[in-house]
């Protein structure tokens, strides 16, 4: 039997909405044929497919960022503004395709509307300039009567659409971007980048170009930004066909956060400043098999509990990351495919639900008890991802949990991930007692694919039950591969 120890008293940090958000870019066909599907008889009239929406509306997601991810660096925002019949088709270099600009600045804004969400917006800071930029901002946020924003008028939006987050660049470290800059050549741009932007729009909130967290990039740039951003992006992509490996692999994403944010505190110390930037993960999942220009990855429950597992982490380090952008939305490494006829989910659309339907107002401390397992050693032809062997032992069972602000109700998310025994877990609440009857939902695998459009998609399975808490202890079986919310009453 493993246990879990809830310290609602101990709070870890405020939870954000944006932590559960996501990422759509013009990369196979996330957006056209995903989201955007004009002359579809399952789209509406603005060429959004009406049940791609539904089913990201279901996540509930706090952020959509677009339009990349590495199309960005060459991506001329004036191409997909205007009447849609004059808007130029481009080769794209950074995926070998063709971009229509079907889908572009005013389409990404009315969906994010549709959504609800607070719409993110990255840079081209490969092929871009300063006045592109500058120009993009006043396109979309300014209430002058000027030339980019009666530009905005003339194409059917009067007021303007305050866009709240702003990307400088997207991995800019890279030699697969367009327009590679050292660290030291990215911060004397984007520093330039930021003083500007912010006196167009002092209140929108500026990302800076982060990689992994623990590289000397990072460390470079927090320095010279730290002062002129709200943000450090960091990106992770993790994922193994050794089934621990891939399991555990997310916890990488808990070391880059304790670095990145050990760095940040430093600067915020030594520069003196009074606010400190926090974290935009800004791009994380699972993706290892495919690597053509589709990226159309078919996910298994083994990949969904290492989606439930970030997801943890992020929830525990609320405190430091205030943004988390699973990559990407629609079947390009994402939980949703489409076909002509339908859209359906893989499994790792189902953690993510969860998580955002289920999470309260505040993280709160979390012990656990549980079997040890070591990390295997990166396999041959992965030696590219980042190794995880030197971060263990790990608990076969990880944790995070919410509370409410009246310390009334909390949420427990726990995955467990040996994949050959129940276990039954013993939660208690250090400070508080349990009340009434406990909601537990449990996802596993059932192993099947689908005789559905897309027969390559596996299912799930989904118990929904209740169990009545005493006032010390709730009892929970887990099943072995699994993961599971439960909801429960507290008090003092």
């Amino acid at each position: 039997m493993s246990s879990v120890l809830l310290a609602p008293s101990r709070r870890l940090g405020h939870l954000r909405r944006n932590v559960f958000g996501g990422f759509v870019e013009h990369l196979g066909r996330c957006i056209d044929g995903g989201i955007f599907e004009e002359g579809s008889p399952l789209s509406d009239r603005e060429g959004f497919r009406a049940d791609v929406l539904e089913l990201i509306g279901a996540l509930k997601i706090g952020v959509l960022r677009w339009p990349g991810g590495n199309f960005v660096s060459n991506y001329l925002w004036t191409d997909g503004i205007g009447p849609r019949q004059s808007r130029p088709r481009r080769v794209e270099i950074a995926w070998g395709a063709e971009e229509p600009n079907q889908f572009g600045t005013d389409e990404f804004l009315r969906y994010c509307a549709k959504l609800d969400v607070a719409p993110y917006i990255c840079l081209n800071m490969g092929t871009g300039t300063l006045s592109d930029a500058l120009a993009w901002v006043e396109y979309c946020n300014s209430a002058a009567k000027s030339y980019w924003a009666d530009r905005r008028r003339e194409n059917g939006r009067a007021e303007p659409y305050r866009v709240p987050y702003w990307g400088l660049g997207n991995e800019m470290y890279g030699d697969w971007q367009v327009g590679q800059l050292s660290a030291d050549e990215y911060v004397r741009t984007a520093s330039r980048w930021a003083r500007a932007i912010r006196r167009l729009d002092p209140d929108i909130k500026l990302v800076s170009c982060g990689m992994n967290g623990w590289n000397e990039w990072d460390r470079i740039v927090i320095e010279g930004m730290a002062s002129l951003v709200d943000l450090h992006s960091l990106h992770l992509y993790t994922g193994s066909s050794d089934y621990w490996t891939n399991v555990l692999a997310p916890h990488q994403a808990e070391r880059a956060i304790t670095y990145a944010s050990a760095w940040i505190s430093r600067v915020g110390h030594v520069q003196r400043l009074n606010r400190v930037p926090r974290i935009a993960y800004d791009e994380w999942n699972v993706w290892y098999r495919v690597h053509d220009a589709a990226l159309e990855e078919r996910y298994s429950f083994a990949d969904a509990l290492a989606v439930a597992t970030y997801l943890n982490i992020f929830v525990r380090n609320c405190k430091w990351v205030e943004m988390a952008n699973l990559a990407q939305m629609v079947n390009a490494i994402a939980p949703i495919v489409t076909t002509k006829q339908s859209a359906l989910v893989q499994p790792i659309y189902y953690p993510f639900l969860l998580h955002s339907t289920t999470a309260l107002d505040d993280a709160i401390d979390v012990w656990v008890d549980s079997p040890k397992v070591e990390a295997p050693q990166a396999s041959a032809g992965e030696y590219w991802r980042p190794r995880i062997a030197d971060l263990g032992p790990f608990t076969t069972i990880d944790a995070s949990a919410t509370c409410d602000t009246g310390l009334n109700n909390v949420c427990v998310t726990i995955v467990n991930r040996d994949p050959g025994s129940t276990d039954r877990v013993e939660l208690r609440a250090y400070d508080s007692a349990f009340t009434g009857k406990a909601r537990i939902r449990t996802i596993t695998g059932d192993g099947k694919l689908g005789n559905r459009p897309a027969p390559d998609i596996e299912g799930v399975k989904l118990e929904d039950r209740s169990e009545q808490a005493t006032a010390d202890v709730l009892v929970v079986e887990l099943g072995p591969s699994s993961f599971t919310v439960i909801e429960v009453g507290l008090r003092k």
